[in-house]
């Protein structure tokens, strides 16, 4: 669906056995199998998952670390009984195992074993198949987990391991270092924050590709990296407000810069997306290249004074979080006559290998996580549906006739009085409804029982999906006779300039 309405690539997501290097059929993966992802034992299943799709015309990004490798080779499998020539593939696989041991929990064994199966998965990539990319560097899961903006970025300390395991495989073939590897990072809702957090992140890449790695190319420091809009800020409460999230974490992304983007669906926060919910997803997306003019300027807020002061004070704190694991790197080590510091793999990969071992990592993204939690549940924090504005037309309470009461019309001024009701409404008001037929049952105590309890998250999708349309209902009437053209259903009010009202 997604390739025959104009998309360009495909994000596989695997199940959780999948994830932990465990075949469907062992019993420590009852239950597990295909609940949140798809299952991948052999590279059978990896051919009938790509089964008519054309391997070598799509990108695929791969969400997986600890098993990327032998994953990677059925994808790789599955391209050749396509009769695809390998070396044209492209697209991503995550391998980033350092994400894994601080956020998402999902490792084989130990890092530095998984450091030399990277190094060596990069060096056959960079060989063999020089537009696949072996390795995106994730925040993503360090920001769903709690970190902050600031804390994001600190994804690039990791990094080094990968240039100063490259370099010596691209010197000893006598060719240059291909650019860096891709970035994943999370786009929250806070417009301007998470602008200047790719703006910053953007800064220090090239900074120390420049100064650091000799870089001296403009190619050669730009910052590659795909976002997702953030599915933690998807509610279950109200979830069409989700549409609007979405389009506002895309769009800051955009404005920051990212090369690819991925937008959430309304409804993942109940169930796996419905194929309107997924291309609702899609449309966001092609709004914002089609119709708003953002991609025809690089960094248009560059230059803006709150974005600047953003940009520079995000910088300053994740420099401070690399200062302080360079000092953890440094900590217990060797010296030699000159007083440097001995490493086998570099200061920044000895410290984030013991802020792993210390539980430091972990510790700071509980903090903040915890901050957070505190701010929203004393109201400081405001989201809209969950603690403000928790009211909806999903859940109104209604009168005899079947209208909610107190009902606001968009459009009608709250300080107008109430114009008289369509002759429908009179006559379901008198006791029929409105067409003739039979008195409505009148509510009784077993409403006022589910009213008040609320009812369950996927009814209240169902009841909002109703007003986008995502739910086939009783067809409108378009009335324009009264200025502006309006959505009208049999039982609204007949008052001038009321638009489409959202009924339950």
């Amino acid at each position: 669906m997604i390739l025959a309405r104009g998309g360009g690539g495909l994000s596989v997501a695997f199940d959780m056995p999948t994830l932990m290097g465990r075949d469907s059929d062992e019993p420590v993966s009852l239950g597990e199998v295909g609940h949140c992802g798809v299952a991948i034992d052999s590279a059978a299943d990896m051919e009938t998952l790509f089964a008519g799709i054309p391997l070598g015309d799509v990108t695929t990004s791969m969400t997986i670390s600890g098993p990327a490798v032998p994953v990677f080779c059925m994808y790789l499998v599955a391209a050749e009984r396509q009769g695809v020539d390998l070396s044209t593939l492209d697209g991503t696989l995550q391998t980033d195992i350092f994400k894994e041991y601080i956020a998402q929990k999902e490792w084989l064994f130990g890092p530095e074993p998984h450091l030399r199966l990277i190094g060596d998965l990069m060096e056959f990539c960079a060989e063999r198949i020089p537009a696949y990319k072996p390795l995106s560097v994730s925040g993503y899961h360090i920001r769903e987990a709690g970190s902050t903006a600031a804390q994001e970025p600190r994804v690039h300390a990791g990094r080094r391991f990968r240039v100063r395991r490259a370099r010596p495989v691209a010197r000893a073939r006598r060719r240059p270092l291909r650019p860096g590897p891709r970035f994943f990072f999370d786009a929250h809702v806070d417009f301007f924050e998470e602008i200047a957090k790719f703006r910053a992140a953007r800064r220090i890449w090239a900074r120390w590709l420049r100064d650091v790695y000799g870089a001296t190319t403009d190619r050669a420091q730009w910052l590659r990296f795909h976002t997702q809009t953030a599915g933690v800020s998807l509610t279950a409460q109200q979830p069409v407000n989700n549409v609007v999230r979405t389009a506002v974490e895309a769009l800051a992304a955009v404005l920051g810069g990212t090369n690819s983007l991925h937008t959430n669906a309304l409804d993942e926060t109940l169930a796996l997306p419905t194929d309107e919910s997924a291309e609702i997803a899609l449309r966001t997306q092609q709004v914002l290249m089609a119709e708003t003019g953002v991609v025809n300027v690089a960094d248009p807020l560059g230059g803006s004074w709150y974005v600047e002061e953003l940009t520079d004070r995000i910088e300053a704190e994740a420099e401070a979080v690399f200062e302080r694991i360079r000092e953890m790197g440094e900590r217990g080590r060797d010296r030699d006559a000159d007083g440097a510091v001995q490493h086998d793999v570099g200061p920044m990969t000895s410290g984030i290998l013991r802020g792993i071992e210390d539980g430091w990592f972990t510790g700071e993204i509980a903090e903040a996580a915890f901050r957070y939690q505190t701010a929203l549940e004393k109201g400081d924090k405001q989201v809209v549906g969950v603690n403000v504005h928790t009211e909806s037309l999903a859940r109104e309470p209604r009168d005899p006739a079947g209208q909610p009461r107190g009902r606001a019309r968009a459009g009608a001024g709250a300080h107008r009085a109430p114009c008289r009701p369509r002759r429908g409404a009179r006559a379901a008001a008198a006791g029929g409804d409105g067409r003739g037929g039979p008195r409505r049952r009148q509510p009784g105590a077993a409403d006022a029982r589910r009213r008040a309890g609320g009812g369950d998250a996927r009814r209240d999708l169902r009841r909002a999906a109703r007003g986008v349309g995502l739910v086939p209902r009783a067809r409108p009437v378009l009335t324009g006779s009264r200025g502006p053209a309006a959505v009208r259903r049999p039982g609204d009010f007949g008052c001038p300039g009321a638009a489409a009202t959202l009924d339950g």
